[in-house]
């Protein structure tokens, strides 16, 4: 499936299929990517040759440390950072550019414009994108607040709503566009921890009705074996491709989901702890 090397197994140790699809063209294709970016004094290689492959409906997770380049990947898969090395494609098309092909949910609570209410937030990003005017505009970002169970704050503004309640209007916002992948960078870290799994469960209610396709990135190995089922583990600075695991079946078996959570922690830190030992000799 990809050029770098690539570790792939099931929770439960067996071979695992390239993807629930895999007689499929890819949706994303991303091979051997290297992403870097300068700051004032350094130039930062954020990704080294990357490659991973999402297929419709898919809940891909990248997964890994602080500073290992999964949110300079989604901003890249978005359109907003041209690999130096490699190529990602979507539905067979280099990504260039951003285009409401793919649309953007952050972890920040200001993502909304502050002066339109919830229902004209959504209904802004289909006027703006060219996706839908009008009436049809309106009536689908009611659909979709409604899935995200704020029909009765359609006309509340911003400032009006709780950290949780923001973060559903951009997700709304972004599956009322309808695109090829949802992006979410991180989308729930910043809210309180029952705020948090209330979101995760939302999120899969959500996707079992639609089986939209979404590319999540997370640094935590619980909320990535919840929400993914397929993990991408990404070594620290620069970030390389360590393994790719399907989560388990069903989130709920805690036994499964807790061999999981162990062995994904010994993958992405025996190196560090082995380093360390060293260090210490």
């Amino acid at each position: 499936m990809t050029t770098s090397p690539l570790a792939i197994s099931r929770a439960d140790g067996g071979a695992a299929p390239a993807s629930t699809a895999p007689d499929a063209t890819p949706l994303l294709d991303v091979r051997n990517v290297t992403l870097q970016y300068k700051t004032k004094a350094h130039l930062v290689t954020a990704t080294y040759r990357v490659s991973f492959q999402v297929h419709r409906s898919d809940r891909f997770v990248l997964l890994g440390p602080s500073g290992c380049g999964k949110s300079t990947l989604l901003k890249a898969v978005g359109g907003y950072l041209t690999p130096t090395e490699g190529e990602m494609r979507l539905k067979e098309r280099t990504i260039t550019r951003p285009g409401p092909d793919r649309m953007m949910v952050f972890q920040e609570f200001d993502q909304l414009l502050p002066w339109k209410t919830v229902l004209q937030n959504v209904v802004f990003a289909l006027h703006a994108s060219g996706r839908l005017r009008g009436r049809a505009a309106t009536d689908r970002a009611c659909a979709y607040l409604d899935k995200v169970n704020l029909t009765k704050l359609a006309d509340s503004y911003p400032h009006m709503l709780s950290g949780g309640m923001k973060q559903r209007v951009a997700i709304a916002r972004g599956m009322a566009m309808e695109p090829d992948v949802l992006l979410m960078d991180e989308p729930f870290a910043a809210l309180d921890a029952l705020t948090r799994r209330k979101m995760q469960d939302e999120l899969l209610r959500l996707w079992d009705d639609t089986h939209f396709t979404v590319l999540f990135v997370t640094h935590s190995i619980d909320e990535a074996i919840k929400i993914g089922n397929r993990i991408l583990l990404l070594s620290p600075h620069p970030g390389q491709v360590k393994a790719e695991l399907n989560s388990v079946a069903d989130p709920a078996d805690l036994a499964a989901a807790t061999r999981l959570e162990q062995k994904i922690h010994r993958m992405l830190f025996s190196d560090r702890v082995e380093e360390e030992e060293r260090v210490h000799e």
